[in-house]
């Protein structure tokens, strides 16, 4: 598996040859694409932008999507309809505090797999960074710009001197994130637990930063390569490695090796280059999972005060990739993102309109009485969002819960609730400077229902919201205000396949001197094809 220019680190990355996306019933291959906003680069040459490369990615990606989907080529999952073996006595809720966890009692595992190696990914990345910067200094304008020497190294490092740069949305918000995941990939197929990727991705950003190119180092930059790439990484990392689990246990046939280097192209290349040395696939300890294909066409739109570029109508996808539902007996949640939502949309108005991840990263599960189990702790998100008119990115930790309860013998409502801060940035697409959107520190909240009607039908909400403050901000005086809301009710008509009717809401609010468009909002009326994986709705019984 090759890995091409334009962003894979920080530019926009393109991966070489047109490698078509893949989905599965049951389990996935996640979609990624960046919407790129046609405007030029500070420090860069007009025009060098990822637009081309990023939407054919996307489009290549959904439609490997829906062909492997329609394919039926399924992974192997328990049916909705299986009975879980039977738990011991749950304990009781406390009156106060956290709820108490499920017996066994868990403990965090650090992973110390066998056979690993902090050299080799030490020196992909270094040679990764090498070959980057050579095909920038010759291909990429203004080349002067890449032209580094040991004495510009040295000159950033000295000086000490780290800025926020004015780079395109699109770059600096996904394909930074992106390409943090390369780093992150490299050392985690190499047998390197999460955390110690976590270092070898900040590492590596940080090396670019200082050495890639003669611009100052960007703050901004590190924090979405290092945060995003790892929020995002481990993510595509796991559904790469569950995809190569084999229900017999032998070896993963081409087609399975193909996708899951297409999810991770780190992965792919470190078992395409090093055989059995790192071709030990990573143990899901089977969680229970959620899978859910949307595809359709906007039925209605509506927006105010925005500009007159906005496209009204079109075809939208989505998928969503639910991983360790809480509930599932014996299954433990030592590792961090042992339970991680993956979610992504994207619509030929804008491509990709959002792209978002959350993980638990240090938690416990809990029970309540006999019809409730959950987890809570601290996670990390990454979460990428543009509705046509205005956009919002932040990496972030939060505390929160994710839960099921039985309300009835055949009624489940499954729910997330996280409030945090992480540091993102917000904005109009209405370019009004160097830098059409605003950084700061940015606190925000999540509340994500999902209420299963049997085997019929199922209603879901997510409402989230996000501040950019004027706090490590070159705008203090400042703000963005961002709520973004979707809703979507679901009929299943037979097997697996269904119909949904799906709402979207945006609005932004923001407080900017000299800033046209600060109030704004958008909203769109979707009719959906639904095709789910094998665990239907996502219910997970644990009932006698």
């Amino acid at each position: 598996m090759s890995i091409g220019r334009t962003g894979l680190h920080e530019r926009e990355p393109v991966l070489s040859g047109a490698i078509p996306w893949r989905y599965s019933i049951g389990r996935w291959h996640p979609v990624v694409e960046a919407r790129a906003i046609p405007e030029g680069r500070s420090g860069n040459a007009p025009g060098v932008s990822g637009s081309r490369h990023t939407g054919a990615f996307l489009w290549v990606l959904l439609t490997g999507a829906i062909a492997l989907g329609v394919s039926g080529a399924a992974f192997a999952q328990e049916p909705i309809s299986e009975v879980e073996p039977t738990l011991p006595a749950p304990p009781k809720a406390l009156p106060l505090g956290p709820p108490a966890p499920e017996e066994p009692k868990q403990f965090l595992n650090w992973e110390m797999r066998a056979g690993r190696s902090y050299v080799i990914p030490g020196v992909e990345i270094l040679s990764y960074l090498f070959l980057l910067n050579q095909f920038d200094r010759h291909f990429t304008e203004p080349e002067a710009l890449y032209r580094v020497t040991p004495s510009t190294f040295r000159q950033h490092v000295t000086d000490g001197k780290w800025v926020i740069d004015d780079d395109q949305f699109s770059v600096n918000q996904f394909l930074h994130p992106y390409s943090g995941t390369v780093y992150f990939g490299l050392a985690r197929s190499a047998g390197l637990n999460f955390w110690e990727s976590f270092l070898y991705t900040a590492a590596g950003s940080t090396l670019w930063e200082l050495g890639g190119e003669k611009t100052t180092p960007s703050i901004n930059d590190q924090i979405a390569t290092t945060f995003g790439g790892t929020f995002l990484g481990d993510p595509l990392f796991r559904m790469a490695n569950l995809l190569l689990e084999s229900d017999d246990k032998g070896k993963p046939g081409f087609w399975r090796e193909l996708a899951a280097g297409v999810i991770s192209p780190p992965t792919g290349f470190n078992r395409l280059a090093f055989g059995n040395r790192f071709d030990a696939v990573y143990p899901s300890h089977n969680p229970a999972t959620f899978v859910r294909f949307q595809a359709g066409g906007t039925l209605t739109s509506s927006s105010h005060n925005v500009s007159s570029t906005v496209k009204e109508r079109g075809a939208v996808a989505d998928l969503t990739v639910t991983y360790g539902l809480p509930g599932k007996p014996g299954y433990t949640y030592t590792r961090p993102f042992d339970y991680f939502d993956f979610h992504v949309t994207t619509a030929t108005a804008n491509t990709l309109e959002s792209l978002n991840t959350r993980g638990l990263l240090v938690g416990a599960a809990y029970a309540s009485g006999e019809a409730t189990r959950g987890i809570w702790g601290l996670y990390g998100s990454y979460d990428y969002i543009s509705p046509q008119v205005f956009r919002v990115s932040t990496a972030a930790l939060s505390l929160g819960t994710t839960w099921q309860t039985w309300l009835s013998q055949d009624v489940a409502l499954q729910g997330t609730a996280l409030g945090g801060t992480g540091y993102g940035a917000a904005g109009s697409i209405k370019r009004t400077g160097d830098r059409d959107y605003h950084y700061g520190v940015s606190p925000q909240a999540l509340l994500a229902l999902r209420l299963i009607l049997g085997e019929r039908a199922m209603f879901d909400l997510t409402g989230r919201e996000y501040y950019v403050t004027g706090v490590l901000s070159p705008e203090p005086q400042g703000r963005e205000n961002i709520m973004r809301g979707d809703a979507s009710f679901t009929l299943r008509v037979f097997d697996r396949h269904g119909i949904a009717l799906r709402y979207a809401a945006s609005q932004r609010d923001a407080s900017y001197p000299h800033v046209d468009y600060r109030n704004q909002t958008v909203s769109t009326v979707s009719l959906m094809y639904v095709l789910l994986g094998n665990s239907g709705f996502g219910a997970v019984d644990w009932r006698e």
